[in-house]
């Protein structure tokens, strides 16, 4: 997406970054009316991320919108160093994408909407590829998706009430 912004915030030290602006008409008696919807994500780039969907009838406002929710729906995410622990795919209605974990020195490979995302997120080293869906919105919901399903050892082993121990001898 050509239109990503960056914008840092001193009180909480989220970045944000838009990565959709969308203007939409409705055609009514006397014209027609535009509004702005904003697609927002939102991350410390230490494990926590969150997106937020903004609608209003001024871009700014709109923005700050889809940021206002974005905070309210952070997650933490589970990192392995400057990567994932493990392939995940994560789906949300026709929006299919599959992460992958990389070599450090790989970078971040993917696109628009996901990049923002692990991005934010503080993923450094990440395979991805995005499948079906185009629109920006199922593909952030996807990806966020895909990284709340990613485990860590500590959270298998206490799902399965073992301890390192007991599983490795």
């Amino acid at each position: 997406m050509g239109n990503v912004r960056n914008r840092k915030e001193s009180d909480d030290q989220f970045v944000e970054k838009l990565v959709k602006l969308n203007r939409v008409a409705k055609v009514v008696k006397g014209g027609r009316n535009f509004s702005f919807s904003a697609l927002m994500v939102v991350g410390d780039k230490l494990g926590n991320v969150g997106i937020g969907f903004g609608k209003a009838n001024e871009v700014s406002e709109a923005i700050r919108k889809g940021v206002e929710k974005a905070k309210k729906n952070t997650v933490h995410i589970n990192l392995k160093g400057n990567t994932i622990p493990h392939e995940v795919i994560g789906i949300y209605k026709s929006g299919k994408v599959i992460l992958k974990p990389a070599s450090p020195g790989t970078g971040i490979i993917a696109g628009g909407p996901v990049r923002a995302v692990v991005e934010l997120a503080g993923v450094k080293d990440i395979l991805t590829k995005s499948l079906g869906s185009a629109n920006p919105l199922n593909i952030v919901k996807a990806t966020m998706d895909g990284m709340t399903r990613l485990m860590d050892l500590n959270h298998i082993l206490e799902m399965r009430g073992k301890t390192a121990k007991e599983l490795f001898g």
